[in-house]
C-alpha cells in the first residue's frame, strides 16, 4: 500500500476504542501478539495489556546475565505473575523478587538451598514447584514468607537429608492448606500406601494427590498396614477428588486401597510397562481399585494391563477416559462404550500400535463425545472422515502432524459444516504440570 494508504490505517486505527482492539487481540496466539506488538509503539502498548496475559507465564533462563529494566517493566506491564526459573545464583533471585513482588506461581527448574532460600522474598507466593536438585534440600515453614497461604507444591527429582518418610511427612505438614501435592521421584523407600495415608491424614485440604510408586523388595502384606476405612470417616482428608499414581506395577498398592478414598472424582495411573512386560497373576489390581470408586468422572491409563481385564469394573460415570494402551483393539472399545455410555472426552492412544480402520466405528460407539484425541497415522482417509457423524463433537485434537494433513482437517471440517475445531498442537499446559505427566495432558 502507498503511504497515505498506510497513514489513513493508523488513523483508522487510532479512531477505535482500546477496548475494541484488545478484544480483538484476545483471539491472537502469543507469537501473533508479538508480531502485532512490533508493528507500532501504539500497537505495542495496547498488546502489553495485562488482560492479554492472563494464566501466561515466563521462562527466565538468564544466559546472558541479568535482563535490563525495560524488560522487566514490560512484564509488570502485563501483570505477570508466573514464572519458571532456570537459575541458582542468589543474585538472580534477588532481582526477580524486586522486579515482580506480586509473582503467586515461582517454578524452579534447577534446584538448589540458595534458590529455595530466597522464596521467602515473595511475599504472594501460592503456588510452588522444585525440581531437579543435585544436593538434599531442606524444605520447612520457614522457606516461604507465609507458609499458610501456599496452596500448590510440586516436586520431582528432589531429595531430603534423610529418606525417612516421617520427616518428609513433617514437612509437607507445614502447609496446612495445600489444596494440590505432587511427590515424583524424591528417593523416600517406604510403602507408597503409608505414604498416601500419611499425606491425607495430615493435609485435610488436600484435593489432587500425585505420588511415585516406590517398589520395594519385601512382601506388602507382611507389612502391618492402616486400616482402609474411609479417610473422611477417619479424620483424614475428606476432600481429596483427585490421585495420580506414577511408576505404577499392578501390585504396587494393595487390593482395597482405592477404599481409603471412595469420593474420588479423577483417577490417573501411569505404569511402569507395557502389559505384555508385566507379569500376569492371577488378579488385576486396578480392577478392584475401580470397583471402589463409585463416583468417578475421569479415567487415564498409560500402560499397564491389557484393557479386557478392567474394562467391566470402569464405572458408569466416567464422563471422560484417557487410555494410551498398546494393542487396543476393536473389541476392546466395544466393551468400553457398554460400559461408559455418556462419555464425553475420548484420548486414545494405542501407540506403538494403531487404530486403523477401527477409528470408523468410533462414531457409533461413542455418540455422546464432545472432545476427542487421536492419531492419524495409519488410518485411512475414508475412516478418518467418519468422524464427522460425531454430532454433539466440538474439539478434535490430532497428535501426530503430517504433511498432508491440512487438506485432510478441511475436508473433515467441511463436513461438519465448520463447526468442530481441530488442531494439532496440545492445549498450553500449566506450568506447574509435571514434566512425568506432560506426554498424556
Amino acid at each position: 500500500c502507498t503511504h497515505n494508504e498506510s497513514k489513513t490505517m493508523v488513523q483508522t486505527a487510532l479512531q477505535l476504542p482500546s477496548e475494541v482492539w484488545n478484544h480483538v487481540f484476545g483471539y491472537l496466539s502469543v507469537a501473533d501478539k508479538f508480531s502485532v506488538r512490533t508493528s507500532c509503539k501504539y500497537f505495542k502498548k495496547l498488546v502489553d495489556h495485562g488482560s492479554l496475559w492472563k494464566d501466561w507465564s515466563v521462562v527466565l533462563g538468564f544466559q546472558n546475565g541479568s535482563y535490563n529494566s525495560q524488560f522487566w517493566a514490560t512484564l509488570r506491564r502485563r501483570k505477570v505473575t508466573s514464572v519458571v526459573v532456570r537459575s541458582t545464583k542468589a543474585k538472580v533471585w534477588k532481582q526477580l523478587a524486586l522486579s515482580l513482588p506480586t509473582l503467586t506461581t515461582v517454578v524452579i527448574d534447577q534446584s538448589s538451598q540458595t534458590s529455595l532460600d530466597c522464596l521467602k522474598d515473595f511475599t504472594n507466593l501460592k503456588r510452588l514447584a522444585i525440581r531437579c536438585s543435585r544436593i538434599s534440600l531442606l524444605l520447612d515453614a520457614s522457606t516461604v514468607y507465609q507458609p499458610q497461604q501456599l496452596t500448590h507444591l510440586s516436586m520431582c527429582d528432589v531429595t531430603f537429608p534423610t529418606s525417612a518418610m516421617g520427616r518428609f511427612i513433617s514437612a509437607v505438614s507445614q502447609f496446612p492448606n495445600l489444596t494440590s501435592l505432587v511427590c515424583h521421584r524424591m528417593g523416600i523407600f517406604e510403602e507408597t500406601i503409608w505414604m498416601v495415608h500419611s499425606i491425607l491424614t495430615c493435609l485435610r485440604k488436600l484435593k489432587h494427590l500425585s505420588v511415585s510408586i516406590v517398589h520395594t523388595l519385601c512382601a506388602f502384606h507382611n507389612i502391618s498396614r492402616p486400616n482402609p476405612s474411609p479417610l473422611g470417616e477417619a479424620g483424614g482428608a475428606p476432600f481429596l477428588s483427585s490421585l495420580e499414581l506414577i511408576d505404577c506395577m499392578d501390585h504396587s498398592l494393595p487390593e482395597d486401597a482405592m477404599r481409603l478414598m471412595p469420593g474420588l472424582k479423577r483417577l490417573a495411573v501411569f505404569y511402569k510397562s507395557l502389559h505384555k512386560e508385566m507379569p500376569s497373576p492371577d488378579g488385576c489390581h486396578l480392577k478392584t481399585w475401580l470397583s471402589d470408586l463409585p463416583q468417578l468422572s475421569t479415567l487415564v491409563i498409560v500402560k499397564g494391563p491389557p484393557v479386557k481385564k478392567y474394562v467391566t469394573s470402569i464405572p458408569a460415570t466416567l464422563t471422560s477416559l484417557t487410555l494410551c494402551v498398546a494393542g487396543l483393539s476393536l473389541e476392546d472399545m466395544e466393551a468400553v462404550s457398554v460400559q461408559v455410555p455418556n462419555l464425553l472426552h475420548f484420548h486414545i492412544d494405542p501407540w506403538p500400535s494403531h487404530l486403523g480402520a477401527h477409528t470408523a466405528q468410533i462414531p457409533h460407539l461413542f455418540q455422546k463425545l464432545k472432545g476427542l484425541k487421536l492419531r492419524h497415522e495409519h488410518v485411512p482417509e475414508r475412516d478418518f472422515l467418519q468422524l464427522h457423524q460425531l454430532l454433539d463433537l466440538e474439539y478434535l485434537e490430532i497428535l501426530d502432524m503430517r504433511p498432508q494433513l491440512s487438506e485432510l482437517i478441511g475436508k473433515l471440517q467441511a463436513l461438519t459444516e465448520y463447526r468442530l475445531q481441530v488442531t494439532t498442537s496440545p492445549h498450553r499446559r500449566d506450568v506447574l504440570s509435571c514434566p512425568c505427566v506432560c506426554q498424556v495432558y
